[in-house]
């Protein structure tokens, strides 16, 4: 089917009261299985790329175009987004490229310089019909360790969206990046109280750290889109692996990255359930 506008996605679920599941694409192994494993949930989802997986591919428009091309012949609708871009040229490329929608990371500067640089990134990709999600407050783990002297405050992000007109708000809550384990502890007052300072969607970071039942009740206080990252790279890592020691002789990287593609797949299908679990 066409691709997906990410508002679409989103204003659905919202109505819903249900999760929509962000993914992370490393390779395209990655965006194979995401689509794979919607389809197989029968869920719509969200593709991303990074800024620092546009850097190891070299630039953003190799694995985007693959990305675009996989989410335009998925059965389910599927969108496409730029993650944590620091970058305004990389916000621009996606723009031109056909994303649905791009996460402009501006969190690190000053609240002020923040609402600056978020404003203008809005304006231009409105022009374009592109949605955009900004962070307020700072979700920690491959920078620092998240603390909750930055957790997001729901009077500053009242105040952040009405100034830069973004279509949805990353928010800090207790999560953090890159985390292995999943065990990270959310403040679901704090989502509750987010839910009721801002009209526009929460997304929450560093959901690789949460564990089903925290996912779970993370949407019911208030969150729609859920980003997933390291846990699925765990499960393709761990599907090389095994095949890797079953069979050492291997020379053929499809005999490995096959097995793995069905292991994030199966994984992205039991999280979309998760995360519409009434």
């Amino acid at each position: 089917m066409p691709l997906t506008p990410t508002a679409e996605i989103t204003r659905a679920a919202v109505t819903a009261s249900v999760g929509v599941g962000a993914f992370n694409v490393v390779q395209i192994e990655h965006a194979e299985a995401i689509a794979a494993g919607a389809e197989a949930a029968g869920r719509p989802v969200i593709l991303q790329i990074s800024e620092n997986t546009a850097r190891y591919h070299g630039g953003l428009a190799p694995i985007a175009l693959a990305t675009l091309a996989i989410a335009r012949a998925a059965s389910v609708p599927v969108a496409v987004h730029l993650d944590h871009a620091e970058s305004a040229d990389l916000v621009r490329e996606a723009v031109e490229l056909g994303f649905t929608s791009v996460m402009f990371d501006a969190a690190t500067l000053a609240y002020e310089e923040n609402v600056a640089a978020t404003r203008e990134i809005t304006a231009h990709c409105h022009r374009h019909g592109v949605y955009v999600e900004a962070e307020l407050g700072e979700v920690g783990g491959k920078d620092g360790a998240h603390a909750p002297g930055v957790r997001t405050d729901p009077d500053e992000a009242r105040a952040f969206v009405a100034a830069t007109g973004v279509d949805a708000l990353a928010v800090a809550v207790g999560s953090s990046h890159a985390m292995l384990t999943r065990d990270a502890v959310l403040d679901y007052a704090l989502i509750g109280r987010l839910r009721a300072a801002v009209a526009v969607p929460l997304v929450l970071h560093g959901s690789s750290g949460v564990d089903d039942q925290g996912l779970t009740r993370a949407v019911a206080a208030g969150m729609t889109k859920v980003n997933v990252s390291t846990h699925l790279n765990k499960a393709f890592t761990r599907a090389v692996r095994d095949y890797l020691d079953a069979h050492p002789e291997t020379a053929d990287p499809r005999k490995y990255l096959g097995p793995a593609r069905d292991a994030v797949a199966a994984e992205v299908a039991r999280l979309l359930g998760v995360l519409t679990a009434s």
